[in-house]
């Protein structure tokens, strides 16, 4: 078993590497110049229609903001509160700036995604609509691409029982039982019923949950998150200097933060910048191609402003709360960091972390799901959509109660390998995309 770790651990390396990071920012980049900063210029015209989006129209089985809501509620996770923590720790407040920027190009790779995933959609044997990588890469690229989405939807499905499963079953159990004393084993349970009950209703109810839940949670997380702010608003002008300079000069050593130099913030501002918010990995259009619309380019508008509310609002929150509060120089990682710099300045600040914590999770448990469901179909057929979801929700106990070092770092592998066949799409498909934003325009559609 050593040996199985240790290679899948050489493998998470090269994924995850330089050369990846390198791979998805320079596609967010080359999308961006390509659409000519339309995810930047049009950022209030994606607001828009994410409220005109509460209502169904056109063809698919979710209202748009219902499909913004599901994939938020895959994205806005554990990488938003100790994902934040752990990149300061490791490179320092300088993190929170490279944060931003694969934030900015994120979102042109989140528009396109899902451009093409409503252009390459199908409808299945019960008449739902499905799409994401592996659709556009069958649908929009040769033959001779095929297996590149066959690949994909493995690498999807198999991620989302470590990443998107036992992993946040496992986070959620763990401070609830360190916060409140609950038994690992009675978390685990509870949470397999809630899900369950919401898995039944597929994707409807998935999205009907989400729409509720994730507008809810993420407005509570980053209300606490600006009283905390307001509490320590002297310190802000000085947290901003501190992030700006050493974003390009690194930083230096203080109290229990060992420095770290600019390479460092830059590689772990961008990798837990891509962990957060998904853009580029291919899971978020999944959801998106359920959407009603007629087109491609309005759910393209919409899906971008995932990236923004993710990384631009909630990640910023949780980063200027921890360095306003001081106490990213206490040497604490991860979610006990954010737990800490919250109770510095609230009162029992580190149990409004752990229930974020725990409904960030839960709502990722219910998005994966849907991820997972369409990755099996596209493999197996609709036949295959039940017993996946039981497998899906067995899991959920035995993760809770498991050692998952190991799930992890196999998942987290899985999870970069997703990215390879999307990107490859998203580079060859991109005349299609900014075709298709062109005619949009031109044809003033978006009035």
């Amino acid at each position: 078993m050593e040996a199985i770790s240790e290679f899948v651990s050489s493998i998470n390396g090269i994924v995850w590497g330089v050369p990846m990071l390198i791979a998805i920012l320079g596609t967010g980049l080359f999308l961006m110049i390509g659409l000519r900063l339309l995810p930047l210029l049009k950022l209030t015209l994606g607001f828009r229609l994410l409220w005109q989006g509460r209502k169904a129209s056109g063809e698919g089985d979710i209202p748009p903001f219902r499909a913004l809501m599901t994939s938020l509620a895959a994205t806005i996770g554990t990488g938003n509160i100790a994902g934040v923590a752990t990149a300061i720790f490791l490179g320092g407040p300088g993190a929170l700036f490279w944060m931003w920027c694969t934030a900015l190009v994120g979102m042109a790779t989140k528009y396109s995604e899902a451009v093409c995933a409503v252009h390459y959609r199908e409808t299945d044997e019960r008449g739902m609509h499905v799409g994401g990588p592996m659709y556009y890469i069958k649908n929009g690229l040769a033959k001779k691409w095929a297996w590149l989405g066959t690949a994909f939807a493995i690498f999807g499905a198999l991620a989302g029982f470590g990443i998107g499963n036992s992993v946040q079953a496992n986070s959620v159990a763990d401070v609830m039982n360190s916060s409140f004393n609950i038994p690992v084993w009675l978390t685990g349970l509870i949470l397999m019923v809630l899900v369950a009950a919401v898995l039944i209703g597929g994707i409807k109810r998935i999205s009907g949950v989400a729409s509720k839940l994730v507008p809810i949670m993420a407005i509570s997380y980053v209300s606490v998150g600006i009283i905390v702010l307001i509490i320590n608003a002297e310190a802000i002008p000085d947290a901003f200097s501190l992030i700006f300079s050493s974003a390009f000069t690194g930083t230096a050593a203080a109290g229990g933060f060992a420095g770290a130099a600019v390479w460092a913030a830059i590689q772990f501002g961008v990798a837990r910048g891509i962990f957060s918010n998904e853009a580029g990995l291919g899971s978020a259009p999944i959801a998106h191609a359920a959407a009603t619309t007629n087109s491609p380019v309005k759910q393209g508008l919409v899906a971008m402003l995932g990236t923004f509310i993710d990384t631009i609002i909630i990640c910023t929150i949780t980063g200027l709360v921890i360095i306003t509060s001081g106490a990213w120089t206490t040497g604490e990682n991860g979610a006990s960091l954010s737990s800490l710099a919250f109770s510095t300045t609230i009162p029992g600040g580190e149990y409004l972390v752990t229930i974020a914590l725990s409904l960030f999770a839960f709502s990722t448990i219910l998005g994966w799901s849907y991820y997972g469901e369409r990755c099996v179909e596209y493999l197996f057929g609709v036949k295959a959509i039940i017993p996946f979801r039981v497998l899906w929700i067995i899991v959920i106990p035995i993760g809770a109660m498991a050692q998952l070092n190991f799930i992890w770092l196999l998942a987290d592998t899985l999870n970069a390998l997703m990215a390879l066949p999307n990107l490859i799409a998203l580079v060859l498909l991109a005349p299609v995309v900014f075709k298709l934003s062109r005619d949009y325009f031109r044809n003033g559609e978006n009035s």
